[in-house]
């Protein structure tokens, strides 16, 4: 929005060649605004854009962008524009772009940069894909026991504008050993003569290189850090992990989970870039399995095909048995698989979920059943269909699977032959002697 506003202004700049100007319109905005600027501009006039911003912004505005975004400027941009931007960014967001890359231009790239900053992306892609290796930037301010206040002060000040944050200083060893963490408002406030050693509470939380993404989002909502310190096998600080990589994995995560409670394998690529016959692949799975679950309802209506055809009537509720049912039971799956995912219940906590999913199954379809004209089947058929929703995820869980798999449409679909089943079965006790 912002750029469309300021469309008019930026084009008469560039058409006038008023480089100057253009860069003085962008020298003073946060990255991130001129990233949405540039984003609302034609591609041509993003790469002149580029051309005249001082390096390190545009390094810090190229890690705004989406990958998308990122991988279209480095097409259309000079080759001394990406190899500065490139060597600008910074080594995490370096290689969030590199690893989406496919291997043969990823390589290209790396070729691109200086010895030292090659050795940096190397080392971060040889670790395991989603792992907290991945994630982590080399950069960060690491002092020994036996310094000063004064000493890390100057430290600072002379090595702090190449460290990601400054929120936290590490303390190591003579070898690289992390042995504590401090944040720098202790050092803002001790006297300057006092020594590190007098500073550290000698308790700090880290995280290993081997560690998944999944498991540092948790350790960062637990103890809840801006920056986490990155361990090798052997406790020697390699690097660190700033929350900002932690809400892309938080988002990764949740857009796969929703995507799975679609019925669906997730995408794991953005919706409009995963090319078509790969998304119909992870749709068309999850399809045929709930379609062939589906057949077996029709299996169950054809048992009591002779009950509805001496009372059609039964035949009129169906609709609202299955749906009562499926709803019920997408209800409590989506309920404990989002509890599951935030930490709020475990595998232990089945039979409180199950005992508390009975009575809740109960009230809502006493509820529906004063609505409704078959009060009886509505009752069984929720609390059938609250309970088994809840199960599936600790079922799935058990057995080292995804509980987001068992998804809305997938409960509905286990929910709707036993629904039917129940339906038929308490109106044959009911109306036995009577229609039947």
């Amino acid at each position: 929005m912002v750029g469309k506003l300021l469309a008019p202004e930026i084009k008469s700049l560039i058409d006038a060649r008023n480089f100057g100007a253009l860069r003085e319109v962008f020298r003073e905005w946060p990255p991130a605004d001129v990233a949405e600027v540039i984003l609302d501009l034609p591609e041509d006039e993003q790469v002149i854009i580029f051309r005249v911003l001082p390096h390190g912004l545009a390094a810090d505005v190229f890690e705004y962008l989406d990958l998308d975004a990122q991988q279209k400027l480095l097409r259309a941009m000079a080759h001394e524009q990406v190899v500065g931007i490139l060597n600008e960014m910074s080594p995490d967001d370096r290689t969030a772009l590199l690893e989406e890359l496919p291997s043969a231009a990823a390589r290209q790239l790396i070729r691109l940069l200086t010895p030292e900053e090659r050795h940096v992306a190397q080392a971060l892609l040889g670790y395991p894909e989603g792992s907290v290796g991945r994630l982590m930037t080399p950069d960060f301010i690491a002092v020994h026991e036996d310094w000063t206040v004064q000493q890390v002060l100057d430290f600072v000040r002379e090595h702090g504008q190449d460290s990601e944050t400054l929120n936290v200083v590490y303390v190591v060893d003579e070898r690289g050993k992390l042995i504590d963490d401090i944040r720098m408002r202790e050092f803002l406030l001790k006297p300057l003569t006092v020594k590190v050693s007098d500073i550290r509470d000698r308790t700090f939380v880290a995280l290993n290189v081997n560690d998944s993404q999944e498991d540092a989002l948790n350790l960062f909502r637990k103890y809840d850090r801006t920056a986490l310190p990155v361990l090798d096998s052997s406790g020697i600080l390699v690097g660190i992990v700033t929350i900002d990589d932690m809400l892309d994995v938080a988002e990764a995560e949740a857009t796969e989970d929703i995507q799975k409670f679609g019925g669906m394998e997730a995408l794991d690529e953005p919706y409009m870039r995963i090319p078509l016959w790969r998304m119909v692949r992870k749709r068309a799975g999850w399809l045929v399995i709930l379609f062939l679950g589906e057949m077996l309802t029709a299996t169950a209506m054809a048992n009591y095909q002779d009950e509805i055809a001496k009372a059609v009537v039964l035949a009129l509720f169906l609709p609202l048995i299955i749906s009562s049912g499926g709803n019920s039971g997408s209800q409590a799956s989506t309920l404990i698989i989002r509890a599951m995912a935030l930490g709020e219940v475990t595998l232990r906590d089945w039979w409180r979920v199950a005992s508390r999913e009975i009575r809740a199954g109960f009230s809502l379809g006493a509820i529906l059943g004063a609505i409704g004209t078959v009060g009886v089947a509505l009752v069984g058929v929720v609390l059938w269909g609250s309970l088994s929703g809840s199960m599936l995820p600790f079922i799935l869980r058990r057995f080292g699977a995804d509980p987001a798999t068992s998804s809305a449409p997938f409960v509905a679909t286990l929910v709707d032959v036993t629904g039917l089943i129940i339906y038929f079965s308490i109106a044959l006790v009911i109306m036995r002697g009577a229609m039947l």
